[in-house]
């Protein structure tokens, strides 16, 4: 099963592809396939970002054709400001999603935490590391929207697996 995590923003959208098999075992076994962060500029008007992010998130769905989309939900926010763009880019993606018959997963920073870690609190640091140790990758995943995409799919495999 191939499963696309994002972490939605607007000048920032980290993405994360990984690939498991044997969800539901305990040899389950999971291969990065890829990961990055789409950028858009504060000097492009909101219709412009939703639109780069739409087309991103869709050029990814066609080159990797994941199963399942999940990503990271807005639960709480310290300014409205960034609260409402972030949450325009969410819908898009979920759209984008839906529009490509993809069954979407959401996740709030603490399951995330939670299911990587087993802290809900943890550091950046503390996901990075264990993406690469669950991953196998040779370095930390950067940026820290790509690492955290990373982490929001494979809480989708770590759930689905209880489940």
């Amino acid at each position: 099963m191939i499963i696309l995590g994002v972490d939605p923003g607007t000048a920032s959208i980290g993405y994360g592809i990984i690939k498991s098999q044997g969800l539901k075992t305990k040899n389950q076994k999971l291969k990065c396939l890829t990961y990055g962060v789409i950028h858009t500029t504060a000097s492009s008007t909101t219709p412009e970002r939703l639109k780069k992010i739409n087309n991103e998130i869709n050029g990814l769905i066609k080159k990797f054709q994941p199963e399942i989309l999940a990503i990271e939900t807005l639960y709480f926010f310290k300014n409205l400001k960034t609260a409402i763009p972030v949450s325009q880019a969410g819908g898009v993606i979920l759209f984008t999603a839906a529009k490509n018959k993809i069954p979407t997963h959401e996740f709030t920073p603490l399951q995330v935490k939670l299911a990587i870690t087993g802290f809900g609190w943890a550091e950046k640091k503390i996901v990075q590391k264990k993406m690469k140790d669950f991953l196998k990758l040779k370095e930390l995943p950067k940026p820290d929207d790509a690492a955290d995409a990373l982490a929001i799919a494979l809480t989708y495999c770590f759930y689905k697996k209880k489940g």
